[in-house]
Parts: C-alpha cells; structure tokens; sequence
C-alpha cells in the first residue's frame, strides 16, 4: 500500500466511533434499504472533487462519511491474480481446450470463494491496496481472430459460441447465486472489436461490417450480460468507427445498456481515456475526454494519468452535467453495496469465509483436473501411452523446467508447482528418466540456467534482513534458481519484501566456451520504492555486482560473461539483498552456445528409449505490450507462427537420432510445427496448463489419464495463408471462414480410445422461424480403456451467401466406459439458428440447414454423423 492511501486508510479508521455514530443516520448504511437509493444517498453526500476522485479505479476513503478506501482493479483471469498464493489454473486458452462448462462454472466459484478469503483477510489487516478487492477484471472474451496477438492466450478462443458459453458460467461461478449479495464481480473485457495489435492499441481505429460485429465480436459480450448477467465490464482501447470505444455511445448505450439492458458499471482500459485524447484525438483535452467517456457510459477509469480528476474542470467548462457523474457514481457505489461493502458483516454471508480457504486442497484437486482436460492430443502413431517396457526416458527442451512455461499471464502465485520434468518423473520414476535444455525458447532471449549445470543441486540459506546480519533462519536444498515469490515469504520467518538470501553450490557448463549469466528479476516491487542488490560468484572469474531500484533504474546492467575452458565443476553463488520491495519473479538465466545445448540433448536421447521434447514458447514472448524485438516476435505479438529457429534445430537433430520423439507444445496460441510435426510420434498441446500442469501431463504420457482436449484455436501451417493481422474483416480467419489446409482444425482432439455415433434424432424435419429445434445422437466407446469424448454441433446453411462454412452450435463433454453408450441431446434455440444479413441484423430466413454432431469438425477424420432439416419463414432477431 503507498504512504497516502495508508494515511487515508489509518485516518478513517481512527474517527471509528464518531464515524459509527453518524452512520446511524445515513441511509447508505442501511442494509434493508433498496440498493439504488442506497447508492444515491452517497453520492448526494459528495462534493464534486470528491466524485471525481471515487470515479478512479483507486477511490480514496471519504473519511467525514466512513467509507473506506477501494480500488476496483482485480484480476482473476485463471484463478485470482497479483496477490499471492492462489490457486492457479490452466491460461485461459487452456480453459477453452476442456470444452467443460461445468469446469469453468468451478473455477469461477473457486475465484469468489480465494477472493473473498483475500479480501476479507485484508480488511482485518487494513489492507485497501490494488488486488485485494472484489471487482475482478476477468474473462478476457475478445475473439481470438488471429494466431499473432501476443493476449490470444488470455482469451477463450476463436469461436463466439464456445467463447460466451464457457464465460457464461465462469461469470455465473464468480458472482453467485445469493439472493441478495454478490459474492464478487465479474468483468468481461475489452468491450469491442479488440485483438491487437499490441503495438497500435492505444490509436488503432477499427471499421468492422455490420456483418462481423454482429456475427463475431459482439455474441460472447451479449451472451455474458444477457445470460450471464455479468454486473461489469470493460471497454478497450481500441477506437470503432472513428470513435474511441470507452466514448462510443453506439456500443455503450445504444448497444450495451438499451438493447442488452445492462445495469451494472462499465470501466475503461488502463489508460483509455487518455487515448481518447491522445491516441484518437477525439477530444481537444483530458476534460472533454473524460465528459466523453462518462456520457458515453463509462464509469470508472483506470487512471494511469488521473483522468477522471479532470471532471471538475469539464463540468465547470460545459463538457457534462453533474447529474450524468451522478448516475455513473449510483451504479459504481450499487455495486460495492451489493458485495456488502457497508453492511455489518454478519448480513454477509461470505464474510466468514476464512484465509485458509485460499488454495485449498479442493482448489488443487479442481486445477488438476483442469489440467488433464486441457490437454490435446494432436496426433498419436502408438507412441503414447508411454509403456512400461519403454525403458530410458530422455526429457528435452526448455519448457521441462521453466516455471513460466506453467504460469502464462495474469496469474497468482503457483505456490508447490507441479513441473513437467518433476511430473514424469513422478509418473516413471526418476531413475528411468534423463534431461537436457537442448535449446533456449528463442536464441536471442536468455533462458533459465538448468538442474543439469548444477550437480548436487544448490543451497539457498535465507536471512530475515537484507543485510546478512545474524544467524539463517531457513535454508533449503533447490534443483535451480527459478521462482516466483511475488506476495509469498521465500522460505519460513522469512518476511517477503525485505530478506537477504544466497544460493550456492557448485556450477558446470555442457561444454567450454563463452556463457553469459545473469539475474532476471520480473514482476517485482509492485508499486514499492525499494531495491534489489544481487551478486554472481563463478570462481575464476570476477565478481559481478547489480543494484536495480523499484524505479526503473539499473546500474551495472550487463550480463556477466565468463568464458569455460572445461566442464569441471566450479564453485557458485548468486545472493540477493531484497529491500522494501516486492521480489516478484526471480530466474537465474543464461545465454549458452546453441551447440553445447544440442549436443548434450542429443547424447541424452541417443541414450534413451523414447524421447519427450518440451518445446513452445512462454509469456515472456508472447504477451501484452512488451519490449521485445527478435525475429519471430514484436511488442508482445508473433511476426511468425513457426517454432522459434533454435528449437526447430533442436527438434531436428532429436528426430534424426531415430528414436521415437513425443512433442510436448506449451504455448498460447498456435504453433506450427512443419516437418518437425509430421516425424514425431506423438504431439501433444499442453498450452500453460498452470500449477498442475507438470503432474497432469505425466499422468496422460503414462496413460492413468485419457487426454480429451479440443483445439478452441485454429492451428494454420503459416500466417502466409491469412490476410494482414491488421485487417479485422473476418473472411479467411478462424474455422468459420477459411477454407485452407491446416495443420489441425478446431475442434480436433484424439483420445487412446475410440468413440462411434449413431441413430442421429431430430424433434421435427421442418421448424417454422421462432421456434427450436431438438437434435440427440448416441455415443458409444467402442475402445478399450475409458474416456471423454467432446461431442460437437455444427451447422451451416449452404446457399445463404456470406454465412460462415460452419458454426459452433453446441457441445457436450462425456465419460464412457468401455463398451458404453449414451445418448447426448441438444436444443439449437431461434439465435442458434439466425445468422447475421449485410446490415447486421441477426435474421432467420427459409433454408435447408445441414448438421454435424461428432468429436470434431466434419471431413477431419473425427467420427460423427450428420443430418438436415428444412426451416420456414422469417424472423429478425432483436440485436
């Protein structure tokens, strides 16, 4: 918490009795008073600043009305994020691949129960600091139209329908279903049109055609407001039509409010009232572009810039009527009393919900789970499962071992991470199975020094101050040095903002040459004025010193470079003086020759029965709004689709060895894999598939768990073959509109079993425009082990030009023992059967509707069955 907000915080809190007395008489603190005249009694309460200054994602206490101080940015994109241990889910992208509503609606729920155990632990620690609230800015719904977009992997897919289900229930999980309390606060995000890229999100103006924006980029948000009934949301960066979407009255009010009858609150983007000046120029000053926002419908802004403290100076200059702040503070405040914010905390029932709820062992149990299911197998010659008569297992690739590659973006802590290497050996045991790095993710980017170069493991000796004063107060035996300690103590007695730690033993490199090395230190301070001081001691070579303060700032910033003329064993130490700052991610990393890597993976291989190759990429490749510039990569987007070149090398000289080689992708979007992909044995996508995600992956290479994944992306051969990723007209993108080869289709997911359908049944050959129509088929496990089959309904409507080749119309997830069957149904309802006409209205017309119901898209290879009906009449949908 910064030094004003505590003084705000201790200052409230001091006047507790006065404050306690004049709540008596005010309206707001009545917990039987209806909700809106709560909410306006507050605010006719406050002076004009002083609305202003609630209308920032960080509101200040109102000390003279007893109001604590809130901020309402949260994050809880795959489990609650950015504030300490929680339970971490697969990347959202992962989520998707389950196809399991059921699994989103749990983890939703499991979102509002460790949110609620952080939140109410906070208030007993007068904690109002940035991620400890209860408005949580998840799910990211925007369509993954394009393999480039570095925050694809944040979303649930290319599909609108696969998209707003799945949101549907994880917002349902979030909120709950009390009848007079919300548990907590979904927000579905970045309302509309938004998919990078990253690098022209803050002046990017998108023109889409009354088709696409009604067909593709705006069914997931109507379905999480109209059904899901998500009590927020977020508006982008992005301009639509010329307008700035956080001041685009068509989309916020016309669209949102009066078509969708949304009544909850709306806030901007960080920093997206400024574009509206700045990256848009819609507006000739910060004033007139917050009256914008706040008469368009927004509500709060994520002030990087204080935006919203210029509405003072607009209301005085005519830009907006106090009335309008008024109405947009009734709805932010109606949301705070709806969580019980003001109510005394035996009303609310969540209020006894302990700290000790975080992480619960349910919520590891629910996040394994999660990981099994999110795991696609995209091709199989036998290889898998992996038999016990396999012998040898060589483990090779940088993804075996590096934490990132479990976490993605928008996480919490992953405290007791299951590794991928750690989760096979767990599966085999360790004696079968052998490793190597054999490549960094991208040669230009350093990559975590492995176990391998550290024989005997290393000793970290922990110090509860940061300058080595006194006895340890913790030591403990560590592979590597790769942790993420963001809002955790590192070790026992250890306070986790000011500690001294020192790891050392022994280090040697897979072959002589020169090695760079340094401490890779991200997401730390976390708003702290701190810093870090580290050493690297390699014997042989001087002492390398870094101070990095929370500022920014950094002295001594090189790599240190040491040159290895044999691979003898030398003594090491990093230690790390943390000062009043949050330590965040810590790896210590290395740019090793490529050749020293590779060759050592290839003796490892030549050495073993079957090799499993972890390759992929990690979020610090792909992501939001990065600095990074390398081939392949830019500003946190993908130039390329390809694997990045040292990994395809690495996968080249595996294969040639002609052992067999399972490849193990862990990515957040799609990666295509060429020639590499077709000689494997195996391929498996794994995405980031979080805290479990090492012990699920060797549960399904051993075969105790039948993977069941579905792509929810496409996977193309290259970015060749699709128009430019600035061009946001649909044609040629995603499965719905390219007709192309493909590496595999959406919707594809093999499983070591075999599902046969039949005895496809129709409610009615004929459906008149209105009404539904109802379609069941029987599955049947026709392998011999169990399994989950995906069952998918697709429909197109050939002849009905500009319609999409086929679309997504329902799904079902079901377990089959060997040998059973079951019948699966499915109700398509009038918006399932309407298909957007050039002026965008969502219309149904007289057709014949042709049907697939299979485990993956028709003509893939997927068993299925198909069918037909005639459909009568017209109707045109209300938007």
């Amino acid at each position: 918490m910064t030094g004003t907000r505590k003084a705000l915080a201790m200052a409230a809190l001091a006047t507790g009795t006065m404050l306690a007395t004049t709540a008596s008489a005010q309206l707001y603190r009545d917990p039987d008073a209806p909700v809106d005249k709560r909410a306006a009694d507050i605010v006719g309460r406050l002076t004009l600043e002083e609305k202003a200054a609630q209308m920032q994602n960080a509101a200040p206490a109102v000390e003279r009305l007893g109001i604590p101080p809130y901020d309402y940015w949260n994050e809880a994109l795959h489990g609650v994020a950015r504030s300490g241990e929680a339970t971490v889910f697969p990347q959202a992208i992962g989520m998707a691949a389950t196809f399991d509503r059921d699994l989103l609606y749990r983890e939703g729920r499991t979102v509002a129960i460790e949110g609620r155990a952080k939140y109410n632990q906070a208030q007993r620690e007068r904690n109002y600091d940035r991620y400890y609230g209860l408005t949580f800015w998840s799910p990211n719904i925007n369509i993954f139209r394009d393999p480039r977009w570095g925050r694809g992997q944040e979303t649930l897919g290319e599909d609108p329908y696969l998209t707003g289900t799945l949101a549907t229930e994880f917002i349902k999980g979030v909120q709950g279903d009390d009848p007079h309390y919300l548990e907590a606060i979904a927000t579905p995000k970045h309302y509309a049109v938004h998919s990078g890229p990253e690098k022209l999100r803050h002046e990017f103006n998108v023109d889409p055609s009354p088709r696409d924006l009604t067909e593709t980029y705006l069914p997931a948000f109507r379905r999480t407001i109209v059904d899901g009934k998500a009590r927020s949301l977020m508006c982008a960066y992005n301009a639509v039509d010329g307008t700035a979407a956080c001041a685009n009255e068509r989309l916020m009010q016309d669209i949102l409010r009066d078509d969708w009858g949304f009544t909850g609150f709306i806030t901007s983007d960080c920093g997206a009232i400024d574009d509206i000046l700045n990256g848009h120029h819609n507006a000739d000053s910060m004033a007139e572009a917050a009256a914008m926002a706040v008469k368009a419908g927004t509500d709060s802004g994520c002030d990087f810039k204080d935006e919203m403290l210029a509405l003072p100076e607009a209301v005085r200059k005519g830009h907006i009527d106090e009335a309008v702040m008024d109405r947009a503070l009734e709805r932010l405040f109606a949301a705070r009393i709806r969580l019980g914010m003001f109510d005394p905390a035996e009303r609310v029932p969540f209020s006894a919900i302990p700290f000790s709820a975080n992480h619960s062992p349910a919520h590891r149990a629910l996040a394994l789970r999660a990981a099994r299911e999110s795991i696609v197998l995209l091709k199989n010659d036998g290889v898998l499962p992996i038999a016990d008569s396999a012998g040898k297992i060589a483990v090779v690739g940088p993804a075996a071992t590096a934490l990132i590659g479990l976490e993605g973006n928008y996480n919490g802590t992953p405290v007791g991470a299951a590794l991928p290497l750690d989760g096979i050996g767990q599966a085999f045991g360790t004696d079968r199975v052998a490793y190597a790095q054999g490549a960094p993710f991208a040669e230009q980017v350093p990559v975590m020094v492995p176990r391998t170069a550290f024989p005997g493991g290393l000793t970290a000796t922990f110090y509860d101050n940061a300058e080595f004063a006194g006895d340890p107060v913790a030591t403990k035996s560590v592979p590597a040095i790769d942790v993420n300690w963001s809002g955790v103590a590192p070790a026992p007695g250890v306070a986790p903002e000011t500690f001294f730690v020192r790891w050392s033993g022994r280090i040697a490199p897979p072959a002589p040459g020169d090695y760079e090395f340094a401490l890779d230190m991200r997401r730390g301070c976390n708003g702290g004025t701190g810093s870090r001081t580290y050493t690297i001691h390699i014997a042989g070579a001087p002492d390398h010193r870094v101070t990095r303060s929370c500022s920014g700032e950094e002295s001594a910033a090189e790599p240190m470079t040491v040159h290895f003329a044999d691979t003898k064993p030398r003594a090491f130490s990093v230690e790390l003086a943390q000062r009043s700052a949050a330590p965040g991610s810590i790896t210590f990393a290395w740019k090793a020759p490529l050749d020293a890597l590779r060759d050592q993976a290839v003796q490892t291989a030549r050495d073993a029965d079957v090799v499993v190759a972890f390759v992929g990429l990690n979020a610090w490749l792909e992501g939001e709004e990065m600095p990074l510039e390398i081939p392949g990569f830019d500003g946190g987007d993908r130039t390329s689709i390809a694997l990045p070149a040292a990994q395809r090398q690495l996968l080249d000289a595996l294969e040639a060895t002609g052992k067999p080689v399972v490849i193990v992708l862990q990515s957040g979007s799609a990666v295509a894999l060429g020639d590499s992909g077709d000689r494997a044995g195996a391929v498996l996508q794994a995405w980031y598939p979080g805290e479990q995600g090492g012990r699920a992956l060797g549960d399904v290479l051993s075969g105790k768990v039948n993977p069941s994944g579905r792509l929810p992306v496409t996977f193309y051969e290259s970015v060749d073959e699709l128009p430019p990723f600035t061009d946001y007209a649909m044609q040629g993108r995603t499965y719905r509109y390219f007709d192309g080869a493909v590496e595999y289709p959406f919707g594809h997911g093999l499983s070591y079993t075999d599902f046969a359908y039949s005895g496809l049944k129709l409610g009615a050959p004929t459906v008149t425009a209105g009404d539904t129509q109802t379609v069941s088929v029987t599955i049947r496990n026709t392998g011999r082990i169990a399994g989950d089959e995906v069952a998918q309904l697709y429909l197109s409507v050939p002849g009905r030009p500009a319609t999409p080749i086929r679309s997504l119309k329902g799904y079902e997830r079901v377990h089959l023992a060997p040998g059973e069957r079951r019948t699966v149904s499915f109700t398509l309802d009038p918006r399932d059967l309407a298909f957007a006409d050039d002026k965008g209205v969502m219309r149904i017309a007289p057709a014949t509707y042709r049907l697939w119901i299979g485990g993956g898209q028709p003509d893939t290879g997927a068993p299925g069955v198909s069918g037909a009906f005639s459909l009568t009449g017209s109707l045109a949908l209300p938007r």
